[in-house]
C-alpha cells in the first residue's frame, strides 16, 4: 500500500480535479450557449435546461476518462512530458465526449468549429494550471524546502548510489536523505543493517525506505516490509542495475511451466506504427531534399579532395527482427573496410581531417534518412550495432531485454545516443546502460519523446559531445 503523508499536499489533487470540472463548465456555459435560440421547440419542451445535463454529463465523463487515464496521477519524479502526454491524451478523449454529447441531441445547433474552439481555450487553461502547480510544488521544495519526503537507503550497489545522487543533487524532487546503511563499508555508510532498525526506531517520521535487492537476504527483505507496514511509510525496491527489467516480457503457463515471450510493443500496433511512419517519411524527405541535397554536393568535394574512395559508406546493420540492412553514412575514414568487431577509437588514425567535423557534428549520419525513406530505419530508435558487435553484447546482455530491442526498427538517433552511451564500449557498463536506455523509450514511446530527442539531438550537434570521435 502507498501511505501519503505531509499536511495539506493531499488537497492538491482534488484542488486541481474541482478547477478543472469547473473550468470545463464554466467555458460551456460561456462558448456552447445551450439557451433556446439554439434549439428546435420539441427539444425545449422534452430538455428545460440542456446546459444542466451537459453539466452532469460533463462531470460523470470527466471523472471516468481521467480516472481511466491517470489523469492526476503526477508525482514529484513525473516528467513535463508525461504530463503533456497525459493532457494529449484527455484532450482526444474529452472532445469525443463532447461532440458526442452534440451528435446525440441533433435539436442542438452548435458548429463544430466552436465546440472545437471551446476544447481549446478549457485545455490551454486546465494544461496552465497544471504545469504551474507542478512547477510551484518544484520551487516550494526547491527554495522552502517544504513538501520534503525523509527517506533512508539500505544498501551500497550501483543503484543504490545512483538513486543516492538523484536525491542529492535533484533538490526539486523533495527527497531528504536521512542516512545509509549497507555491510560493505564505504563512504557515506551510516552504518550496517542492523543498525538501520535502531536508526528507524529512534528517529520516527520517516517517509519512504529503499531497499537494493541483491544486497539483502529474504529475512531481511521481510523485516523491513513488516516495519513500513506497522509504521506506515512506504517500502520500495532498487532493482539490481545489471538486469535490466522489462515491462513487456509475457509470461504464459504450459500446465504449471513458466514460458516467456516478447510481448507485442506499443511501438508495433498498427495504429502507432502508421503514425510512426508517416511522421518518418514526412521528416526524411524533408531532410533529403533541404538538407542533405547540398551538403552532399559539398561535402563530395572536401571528401574527395582529402582521400580516394567513395562518397558514402556502406555497411552491415541489424535492423527489425535482426534483419540485415545496408545502413549509408558519409565517408569519414580513410578506408572503407569494415574491421570486425573494431568501433572507432579516440585518435584513430583512419579518421580524415573533414571526418572528424562529420563525426563530430555526427552529419556523417545524415545519409541514414535515405534507409529511414526505405523502411529500413526509424527517425528515432535504438541505434543499429555492427554484426559482430550484435552477436558479442548478446552474450553480456540478459537475453531477453537485448531481444526486445530489436523488435522495433533501428533509429538514426535515439534515447541512449543523446544520453551520451553512443560510439565506442570501453566497458560493460556502457552497453548495459545503452540497452537500458533503449528499452525505456521502446516501454514509453510517444512522439512527444520522439520529438524531444530529435530537438536534443540538433542541441547535441552544436554543442558536441563528448563520445562523438
Amino acid at each position: 500500500m502507498e501511505y501519503v503523508r505531509g499536511r495539506y499536499s493531499w488537497l492538491i489533487r482534488p484542488i486541481l480535479m474541482s478547477f478543472d470540472i469547473f473550468i470545463v463548465n464554466l467555458l460551456a456555459y460561456y462558448f456552447l450557449n445551450f439557451n433556446e435560440e439554439n434549439l428546435h421547440f420539441f427539444s425545449s419542451t422534452v430538455f428545460n435546461n440542456k446546459h444542466l445535463l451537459y453539466v452532469a454529463y460533463s462531470i460523470v465523463f470527466w471523472l471516468l476518462s481521467t480516472s481511466f487515464i491517470s489523469f492526476y496521477n503526477v508525482y514529484r519524479y513525473t516528467s513535463v512530458l508525461n504530463i503533456l502526454s497525459l493532457l494529449i491524451k484527455q484532450f482526444l478523449i474529452f472532445s469525443f465526449l463532447v461532440y458526442a454529447f452534440i451528435g446525440a441531441f441533433r435539436s442542438v445547433n452548435i458548429q463544430a468549429f466552436v465546440t472545437f474552439k471551446y476544447l481549446v481555450f478549457t485545455f490551454a487553461i486546465i494544461g496552465f494550471v497544471k504545469l504551474l502547480s507542478y512547477y510551484l510544488l518544484k520551487a516550494y521544495r526547491l527554495k522552502l524546502k517544504g513538501n520534503v519526503r525523509r527517506v533512508i537507503i539500505i544498501g551500497d550497489t550501483d543503484g543504490a548510489n545512483e538513486l543516492k545522487s538523484i536525491f542529492n543533487n535533484k533538490k526539486e524532487l523533495g527527497y531528504k536523505l536521512l542516512a545509509r546503511f549497507s555491510n560493505v563499508k564505504s563512504k557515506g555508510i551510516t552504518g550496517d543493517i542492523k543498525e538501520s532498525f535502531k536508526f528507524l526506531e529512534e528517529n520516527s517520521g520517516i517517509d519512504e525506505i529503499y531497499c537494493a535487492m541483491d544486497e539483502l537476504s529474504e529475512n531481511q527483505v521481510n523485516d523491513f516490509v513488516k516495519y513500513a507496514n506497522i509504521h506506515h511509510c512506504n517500502i520500495k525496491f532498487i532493482p539490481e542495475t545489471k538486469k535490466l527489467f522489462s515491462k513487456r516480457l509475457k509470461t504464459d503457463f504450459y500446465n504449471y511451466l513458466p514460458v516467456l515471450s516478447i510481448e507485442e510493443v506499443a511501438l508495433n500496433h498498427d495504429f502507432n506504427k502508421l503514425v510512426k511512419r508517416t511522421f518518418d517519411v514526412l521528416f526524411s524527405i524533408f531532410i533529403i531534399v533541404f538538407i542533405l541535397s547540398w551538403v552532399s554536393v559539398i561535402l563530395f568535394i572536401f571528401i574527395k579532395l582529402e582521400s580516394k574512395g567513395p562518397l558514402f559508406y556502406k555497411h552491415k546493420r541489424n535492423g527489425i527482427n535482426y534483419k540485415e540492412f545496408n545502413c549509408y553514412k558519409f565517408r569519414s575514414l580513410k578506408t572503407i573496410k569494415e574491421v570486425k568487431g573494431t568501433y572507432v577509437q579516440q585518435n584513430d588514425t583512419r579518421v580524415t581531417k573533414i571526418g572528424k567535423f562529420l563525426r563530430k557534428t555526427s552529419i556523417d549520419e545524415l545519409p541514414q534518412f535515405v534507409n529511414v525513406l526505405f523502411g529500413d530505419m526509424s527517425v528515432v530508435g535504438p541505434r543499429p550495432h555492427m554484426l559482430s558487435y550484435t552477436e558479442e553484447y548478446s552474450k553480456k546482455i540478459d537475453k531477453y531485454n537485448f531481444i526486445f530491442r530489436h523488435h522495433v526498427k533501428p533509429g538514426v538517433t535515439g534515447l541512449a545516443q543523446i544520453k551520451g552511451y553512443r560510439g565506442e564500449i570501453k566497458n560493460d557498463e556502457d552497453i548495459i546502460n545503452r540497452i537500458k536506455f533503449d528499452n525505456f523509450y521502446i516501454e514509453n514511446w510517444s512522439i512527444l519523446l520522439d520529438l524531444k530527442i530529435i530537438i536534443q539531438t540538433a542541441l547535441n550537434i552544436f554543442k558536441g559531445e563528448k563520445k562523438a570521435y
